[in-house]
């Protein structure tokens, strides 16, 4: 990776000479001290300091705080057991995707928060489709296993808690993106 920023600032015409700060994800082989892209520059530039990535550090902590919340693991494993149930199949992919206009599912990432937004925004806003999907898909359904994981979404996304979550977590996590858009 050094050798890539290297290449990358030759190409810019632009002297490493020059740099004053460096900053990356929070991963060993770029802010390793001992051996990572981080201690490289310095050898070369000293005065290029290193400060952890905020953005990346903001989405660890994010991580950390919903895999402590038993509540919010809940949440986040309907929308993803959502997702799953229509990707999983393409018969159902397109029962989802002609029974919704807009928005549509989208998956969870453990670390880009973004996708968590896209996720929420298309159940928070898609509700009454989404459990007119569910409905649809339980009454044509011919796979046992799909038919109760339809029963039981459509039995979660309906519960007060869920909708309370979904209105909280979409007002909380589109203020965090846009925080993480400015780190």
């Amino acid at each position: 990776m050094f050798d890539e920023l290297i290449n990358a600032l030759q190409i810019l015409e632009l002297d490493i000479g020059d740099l004053r700060g460096q900053g990356y994800h929070n991963g060993s082989n770029m802010k390793g001290k001992h051996k990572g892209v981080q201690k490289r520059v310095l050898e070369v530039n000293p005065k290029a300091f290193y400060t952890s990535c905020g953005c990346h550090s903001l989405n660890l902590a994010l991580c950390d705080m919903v895999n402590s919340c038993i509540k919010a693991k809940s949440f986040f494993g309907i929308l993803q057991c959502l997702y799953i149930l229509f990707s999983s199949s393409t018969k159902r992919w397109k029962v989802l995707k002609d029974n919704m206009e807009g928005l549509t599912l989208k998956p969870l990432s453990q670390t880009c928060w973004k996708s968590r937004v896209e996720s929420i925004k298309a159940i928070r806003f898609q509700t009454p489709q989404i459990k007119v999907v569910l409905t649809h898909l339980m009454e044509i359904c011919d796979d046992l296993k799909a038919f109760r994981d339809a029963k039981s979404l459509l039995h979660d996304i309906i519960d007060f808690e869920f909708l309370f979550a979904i209105v909280i977590w979409y007002n909380i996590l589109s203020a965090i993106n846009k925080v993480s858009k400015i780190l």
